[in-house]
């Protein structure tokens, strides 16, 4: 695999890690109920996009810390995963 390849493929997957990190956090601090019980009323509620904005916001902060170390493609693969987090919202709140 080439190497720019990696490097984007890498940036994907720790951004997407960094947003279900995200949405975990915000479940964690600002929901009265557990997890499964938060995401089933989310989608109950249509509000399910939002919470995935929401964790979204750690993208911003690993994606700077990747652009401080010059580390370009793997900051392209978070942009990538910010993309991916965009379209998931998309079809939630449409369909």
């Amino acid at each position: 695999m080439d190497t720019i390849k990696k490097e984007v493929i890498i940036g994907m997957l720790i951004g997407l890690v960094a947003n279900i990190a995200g949405s975990y956090v915000y479940i964690y601090f600002f929901s009265d109920y557990n997890l499964e019980e938060t995401i089933k009323n989310a989608f109950l509620q249509d509000v399910f996009g939002n919470i995935i904005a929401l964790g979204a916001i750690l993208n911003l902060i690993v994606f700077f810390i990747f652009l401080k170390k010059n580390q370009f493609y793997r900051a392209r693969g978070v942009v990538l995963a910010t993309v991916i987090a965009a379209i998931i919202i998309l079809v939630t709140k449409f369909y």
